[in-house]
């Protein structure tokens, strides 16, 4: 693919040396203040369980006394203290909203394709093509709704509301299931140097789209971004509990970890519910892949090919979380098997960035945390409340107040930058705070599991 690559898009990797950005530190600079400070709080955890793990050798053996630690302990230690010590290094620059200098007119915004993929979604179409109609971009706008052979009034609905409110709209019609065929479909059709994909139950902040498009035409460094993810709350969160765990999941878990991604030009997804991409990097990329995650292996196949992924906090959207236990667990299955897929098809080692090869490089760890959480954590605390502390220990316990702490960073990170700017005001939820601290990692880990196990046996993939 790198034969495809324009002259001013050559591929960049390694450690290639590169203007320092104003105002803040190079990202290798970063991760390797980061690294080093992470490095020693895991070796301290390590020299603090030496008598945990002597406990250990002497009831189960010596290579229990180091595989629990390793996934109770050390791993989760890791991943929180990256986390931690990232975001503490990194000041949040609003990009700048102005029109960006490119292949169209001077001084004008370019041109958007925003991509709606529906499937027999006549409850909620109405109303993402208002929130899109709505929105404050000053640029040309298209709208095409990727029909997957919807057999209500989706197609109905959608005209309806494209003729009301003056939007350029068309519909492309895709018979087969799947939608990656239903997105690759429309993309065939777009003529805009960006696209946008927008979910059908997701509803777009009026100016999302602006602070979208300003993120991914900038040139970090002079990188090319090739495609940046936006940011997902959840707009049912007062549904139900299982809604209301699922909304501060969104806020602090998969944000937290997306704005860490891209403070080294690495969100490893730019999620389909809400993301641009150039259209000619879409194209040499082959489209969307033919996966359960198809979006994960698209971001990290442009990641591998073209340049960074960036993410901006600040292009607000709202999508509906599942309100069944069932439709959850069965989501959070496939992402889980999409992580696989990803990383079978797209391994860290492909990416041509040391700093991408890195952060891809933590999914690895990721099984190993539900593995630990489903097998040792759960039974190892309820051991911990009847009296017999084996498999617990004081410094795997710490890890429940080091998540509370960079939540809380996170929390008024959030509020401060994007929900005050917006005049957001999400409703205080301590109920659900609580049941997202100390219950949904199970129904989490227990998910990620069956996904696992559906990708090694190689069964029948779903996608509904």
């Amino acid at each position: 693919m790198a034969e495809q690559l324009a002259p001013d898009r050559v591929r960049l990797g390694g450690l290639t040396r590169r203007e320092r950005p104003l105002g803040e530190l190079r990202p290798t600079v970063r991760f390797a203040i980061v690294a080093a400070l992470t490095a020693l709080c895991v070796a301290f955890s390590v020299w603090a369980t030496t008598p945990w793990r002597s406990e250990l050798s002497e009831a189960i053996g010596p290579v229990m006394a180091w595989a629990i630690p390793v996934v109770l302990a050390y791993i989760p230690g890791f991943l929180i203290g990256f986390l931690t010590f990232t975001l503490l290094t990194v000041p949040y620059r609003t990009p700048k909203l102005e029109p960006a200098a490119g292949p169209w007119p001077s001084g004008e915004w370019p041109a958007v394709t925003v991509i709606v993929a529906a499937w027999n979604e006549e409850a909620g179409i109405e109303a993402t093509l208002e929130a899109v109609a709505a929105q404050t971009y000053a640029g040309p706008l298209e709208v095409v709704l990727a029909d997957n052979n919807s057999t209500d009034r989706t197609a109905e609905r959608a005209l309806e509301v494209a003729e009301r409110r003056g939007l350029h709209y068309r519909r492309v019609f895709e018979a087969q299931p799947g939608k990656h065929r239903a997105l690759n479909g429309a993309l065939a059709t777009v003529d805009t140097p960006l696209v946008v994909t927008v979910d059908a139950d997701t509803l777009l902040h009026r100016d999302a789209l602006r602070f979208l498009v300003a993120r991914v035409t900038n040139r970090p460094q002079d990188q090319h971004v090739c495609a940046c993810a936006g940011a997902l709350v959840v707009l049912n969160a007062a549904s139900n509990l299982l809604c209301r765990m699922q909304g501060w999941d969104f806020r602090l878990g998969i944000n937290g970890v997306k704005l860490m991604q891209g403070a080294y030009n690495s969100a490893l997804v730019a999620q389909g519910a809400f993301s641009a991409y150039w259209t000619d990097d879409l194209r040499a990329a082959g489209g969307w892949p033919d996966a359960i995650g198809e979006d994960i292996v698209l971001t990290w196949t442009l990641m591998a090919s073209r340049g960074i992924v960036q993410y901006e906090p600040c292009a607000l959207a709202f999508t509906v979380a599942p309100q069944e236990v069932g439709h959850f667990m069965r989501q959070r299955s496939r992402w889980a098997r999409g992580m696989f897929e990803t990383l079978r098809t797209v391994p860290p080692m492909r990416q041509p960035r040391v700093l991408a090869k890195f952060v891809a490089g933590m999914d690895y760890l990721v099984p190993f945390l539900d593995i630990g959480y489903v097998f040792f954590w759960l039974p190892g605390f309820v051991l911990f409340l009847f009296g017999y502390p084996l498999l617990v220990s004081w410094v795997s316990m710490l890890v429940i107040p080091m998540a509370v702490l960079v939540y809380g960073v996170l929390r008024r990170w959030q509020e401060r930058h994007v929900f005050r700017r917006f005049d957001v005001h999400p409703k205080r939820d301590i109920r659900g705070f609580w049941g997202y601290l100390f219950a949904y990692r199970a129904l989490t880990a227990t998910a990620s599991m069956r996904g696992y196990a559906q990708y090694l046996t190689g069964a029948a993939r779903n996608w509904r």
